[in-house]
């Protein structure tokens, strides 16, 4: 997925919603702080999302524009309409998303996560593919091991998982920042 890409789902998703804010907390999110991105990050032709002040129409979405839809077969990518809860983020992710609005957007707002938090959420995920994602991260040098480990304990994780997300950290940071 390319920025562009990104951007036309936002508009797509905005227009399918009514919502005037879409929020995309999937990898695909990274296009939001790294519009240029290195490609290994943007293998997904997915994006999840969700209307910031109409959570109701993320089915909406899921229908319009979602996996195997015209759209997805027109466009080669899709948005998968999701909610806040589909992912395990810090506390006050909100207040550090990046957002995305031009005229590619018309009018709607792409608030996507910031890049720590977007990688804490796939460091709890823990899949193989969520791991070489964050292990990427970390090589390109897009996240930093002290920040991650500060905001990891806000992610509201049990011990034994937030010593999971800690070792994870720590393995992609070995001999680095």
């Amino acid at each position: 997925m390319r920025r562009c890409d990104l951007e036309h789902i936002i508009r797509a998703a905005g227009a399918i919603s009514g919502d005037h804010q879409i929020v995309v907390i999937g990898s695909q999110s990274i296009l939001g702080q790294f519009p240029e991105a290195p490609a290994m990050l943007l293998r997904s032709a997915e994006a999840d999302v969700f209307p910031a002040n109409r959570l109701d129409a993320s089915d909406l979405i899921d229908g319009a524009i979602g996996e195997g839809s015209h759209f997805h077969e027109l466009f080669g990518y899709y948005a998968r309409g999701t909610t806040p809860n589909a992912a395990s983020l810090p506390d006050g992710w909100m207040n550090r998303v990046v957002t995305i609005l031009n005229s590619n957007t018309n009018g709607i707002t792409g608030l996507c996560l910031e890049v720590h938090d977007l990688a804490v959420s796939k460091y709890v995920a823990g899949r193989p593919k969520d791991l070489e994602f964050t292990a990427l991260l970390a090589r390109f040098r897009m996240t930093f091991r002290k920040r991650l480990l500060e905001l990891a304990p806000l992610a509201r994780l049990d011990d034994r998982l937030l010593a999971l997300v800690t070792a994870r950290i720590e393995r992609d940071f070995r001999g680095g920042s």
